[in-house]
């Protein structure tokens, strides 16, 4: 289907941080597929994982048990709030997950008029029918019948509006801690600890999204630790496979205790072969001394595209997000930079408000992140004569 506008190229193989096309083209690789090849491409110890594991068993049931689902359980509870843990395919069903949690818990205390999810402008939260009308996006819901009820929206940043629209009928909170596709926004740790507090109060359930500023990306293991304002329910999804298919729903025993036997399911979720990757990706990325080069590196990153803003002031409007999840908003229309940051053989993503991301693998050096600097300001050169041009060609 005709839904994807696609970038005129082809990659082969890849390896650390960069791809390489069939020709051997090589490009730098600050995308990392949105935030998923969080280790970099063909990490020696996921590509172990895969090749044992599929020599072995790929696909049992939920129906048996699944020993590495079981570790993978044991290792996210280990490091998170979290008590228990539902496996999924992708972060969209991790979502879905996480509302009908938060739905099947007020119910189960008998509160099923306890229904609506607040979700916030910016948000995305997958491409499911209930994802998309929990973000609420005009763009992602157009075409698609009529409105599905539960879901209402508030303004990101918003605490005070935010309070007036929970009431009798909520049932939980819904938030990315820093989000990814809306431009890279961050809540602050004194909007989040008062979100926190608002749901405390009134009974309501805390959901965050933390698929793509999960797992190490902002310099902790996940965003919420900035803020030591733990939710109730959480969705990961993204790095927890590196490239592997594989989400997860996360939940206190407390907020799970509606889900009971027969109340979600999934026939690959789990699977043997997505756990064996997830168990190797995440005792990676739990290591104290990839979290603090994460910090570093983001620090330089940020440091070298503040001063490409104030160098290139008609160009880059602003610098974002947290840790390596970094959002540069522009002048220059945003797809148009991407294009003159591949012809520099950088590959970046785009986002909402105009902005660009660069979402680098974590292992991403301070040598490789000087390039991705350098790469990043030959393109803001680009747009710059191109934006001067079109003013003197007006003139």
């Amino acid at each position: 289907m005709g839904v994807y506008a696609r970038a005129p190229l082809a990659f082969e193989r890849g390896e650390g941080v960069r791809l390489y096309t069939a020709e051997g083209d090589a490009y730098l690789d600050c995308m990392a597929g949105i935030a998923v090849t969080a280790l970099g491409h063909s990490h020696p110890k996921l590509v172990q994982a895969v090749k044992d594991q599929a020599e072995k068993l790929w696909h049992t049931s939920n129906i048996f048990r699944i020993p590495n689902q079981e570790k993978l359980a044991d290792l996210l509870t280990a490091h998170t709030f979290a008590d228990v843990v539902f496996f999924t395919n992708s972060g969209a069903e991790a979502i879905e997950c996480a509302i009908k949690t938060a739905r099947k818990y007020h119910w189960a205390k008998g509160n099923p008029e306890k229904i609506d999810i607040i979700g916030f402008d910016g948000s995305f939260h997958g491409r499911t029918l209930a994802t998309i009308f929990a973000a609420g996006n005009p763009s992602y819901v157009e075409g698609f019948g009529p409105e599905l009820p539960g879901f209402v929206h508030a303004k990101f940043g918003d605490i005070e509006a935010l309070k007036k629209l929970v009431g009798p009928t909520t049932a939980a909170i819904l938030l990315e801690p820093v989000q990814g596709e809306g431009g890279a926004r961050s809540w602050t740790e004194a909007e989040l600890k008062a979100i926190r507090q608002l749901c405390d109060e009134t009974g309501t359930l805390l959901i965050y999204d933390e698929i793509q500023c999960g797992l190490g990306r902002t310099g902790k293991l996940f965003a919420y630790e900035w803020a030591d304002a733990p939710p109730d329910i959480m969705a990961v999804a993204k790095a927890l496979g590196g490239g592997f298919p594989v989400g997860a729903c996360l939940a206190t025993v407390q907020a799970a205790a509606g889900m009971t036997p027969g109340s979600h399911g999934s026939t690959y979720g789990g699977n043997p072969l997505a756990m064996a990757v997830g168990v190797a990706s995440v005792e990676e990325l739990v290591k104290p001394e990839l979290l603090a080069h994460v910090r570093e590196v983001a620090g330089y990153l940020n440091q070298q595209l503040s001063g490409l803003k104030d160098r290139f002031p008609d160009v880059v409007l602003d610098i974002r997000g947290k840790g390596l999840l970094i959002g540069v908003k522009l002048a220059t229309p945003n797809r148009e930079f991407m294009q003159y940051a591949r012809d520099q053989h950088l590959l970046i993503a785009g986002g909402g408000d105009n902005c660009v991301r660069l979402l680098p693998p974590l292992t991403l050096t301070l040598e490789e992140a000087r390039e991705a600097i350098g790469l990043m300001e030959k393109a803001c050169e680009a747009a710059q004569a191109k934006a001067r041009e079109e003013t003197a060609g007006a003139a």
